[in-house]
């Protein structure tokens, strides 16, 4: 079965290679512009969302951003990023469907809220926060929405350095079918791209270095697209045209795999999946995504698996109480696994204050860290029932790196690696990542017992 799978593959990649695809190579943009450069590795940091929905208020963020400093930043956790609603003064958990306290320019661009952004009052928008953050040498981040505003186009405000008026730019018939915030841009009509790149000049200014863009890659239930291409463009231009550096993270999922070209040419990470949450069914379902789109992973350009909703979560603004993530410590092994191993982004959503030991160890170990930071070559090696093996190349060196899944929700299993399907010889010295010890030179193979929804995470270094 294995020779039918690596056989598969290798057709796979040689219709790639004549349909002029890149696999795996992070193409940038015709003319190397600025905003393709600016994710070389896969971004990590916090974001607001699975602790705090649309609800998060000034003081937590700090509160997070002084963690991260502290704890995480010394090893490449350094993106801080607000999530959604962050322009509503009063929120719910049904926010999406009101419009209450809705904060906005006389342009029709989001404002923060100032009773939950104090800093941000008198017109000083997201700069005082974003200055904070980067005084811990941290980058700063905020969610999103595609479009423009109803309440802007109610009011029919003017469009920033045009004639044109919100009501000559708006696609009323291409509104987000989950948000009754926002309508659609025309960015084919006069006036369109420069809302755009209004808001993106507004985000500049502020000193954003992170955009997350949501109701973009993926609509759900469509009004008449599933992939919003041309606004997509639109603000990737606008991005650009900003000229500060502001890396752009599209949402939601599942992006289409068909597009993935029009996705490297103008985003820095995409979203692979719906929002993920601590289920073992959302995390099994997450492997065929990684499998299907690990052609596409590459310098600047990042599938991304979401975010990682460990310890505390959904502390304010879900209808369901707070808890601590449901995953299992086998499962949260099997999560992170997968996420390094496919070099996902990695972008922390519990709250970090009250992060348990244990769960920090795990999101500071090094070794995982250098996996998905710095790996190549990343690729499932098979499926076999529930056994799932996947490996990479170190950087520089011969050395690989294995990961083993038991994806049996009851009996532990005995997952067997051959030394040459990772294209290595007879002797291998292997060192366990999680366990962070040595296990010694191997002669051909490698099995290991593997307990049900865990992982195993290995570096193989060939001895001569």
């Amino acid at each position: 079965m294995r020779v039918a799978q690596k056989v598969f593959v290798v057709l796979i990649a040689a219709v790639f290679l004549w349909a002029g695809i890149s696999v795996g190579s992070g193409r940038a943009a015709a003319g190397g512009d600025q905003a393709m450069g600016l994710a070389p590795t896969p971004p990590m940091g916090w974001n607001s969302y699975d602790a705090y929905c649309g609800d998060v208020t000034e003081q937590e963020v700090k509160a997070n951003a002084d963690y991260i400093a502290e704890h995480m930043a010394s090893l490449g956790w350094k993106y801080v990023v607000i999530d959604y609603y962050w322009y509503f003064s009063q929120t719910h958990p049904t926010l999406q469907q009101d419009t209450r306290g809705f904060n906005m320019d006389e342009y029709g661009r989001l404002i923060p809220a100032p009773n939950r952004f104090p800093s941000a009052a008198q017109g000083q928008g997201f700069k005082p926060l974003a200055d904070y953050i980067h005084s811990k040498g941290l980058k700063f981040g905020i969610h999103i929405m595609r479009g423009i505003p109803r309440a802007a186009v109610a009011k029919n405000l003017p469009i920033l350095g045009t004639t044109a008026h919100a009501q000559d730019v708006v696609d009323t018939g291409n509104a987000c079918s989950w948000s009754t915030a926002m309508y659609g841009v025309d960015v084919n009509k006069p006036g369109g791209q420069a809302y755009y790149d209004s808001i993106a000049a507004l985000y500049a200014q502020w000193g954003v270095d992170y955009i997350k863009a949501d109701d973009m890659s993926h609509a759900g239930k469509p009004a008449r697209e599933d992939y919003h291409a041309a606004e997509i463009a639109a603000l990737h231009r606008a991005i650009v045209k900003s000229g500060r550096p502001m890396v752009l993270s599209l949402s939601p999922g599942p992006a289409p795999v068909g597009e993935a070209a029009h996705l490297e040419e103008n985003a820095n990470l995409w979203r692979i999946s719906t929002d993920f949450w601590d289920k073992w069914k959302l995390l099994k379902a997450t492997f065929p995504l990684c499998r299907a789109w690990a052609p596409y992973i590459g310098p600047n350009h990042w599938p991304d698996a979401d975010m990682l909703p460990l310890g505390r979560i959904r502390i304010r603004g879900y209808e369901d109480a707070e808890r601590r993530t449901r995953f299992t410590p086998a499962e949260q092994r099997t999560h992170l696994t997968l996420w390094a191993i496919f070099r996902s982004p990695l972008m922390m959503g519990g709250d970090l204050p009250t992060l348990d030991a244990a769960t920090l160890d795990m999101l500071t170990n090094p070794e995982w860290l250098e996996v998905d930071q710095h790996s190549s070559h990343n690729r499932e090696l098979f499926t076999l029932g529930n056994q799932v093996a996947w490996a990479a190349d170190a950087p520089g060196l011969r050395d690989k790196y294995l990961a083993i899944f038991n994806l049996n929700d009851w009996l532990p299993s005995r997952i067997s690696v051959d030394w040459s399907e990772l294209g290595l010889g007879k002797k291998c010295a292997v060192r366990d990542i999680w366990e962070k010890k040595d296990l010694g030179v191997v002669d051909d193979s490698f099995a290991s017992w593997v307990a049900p929804h865990s992982a195993g995470l290995y570096r193989i270094t060939p001895v001569r």
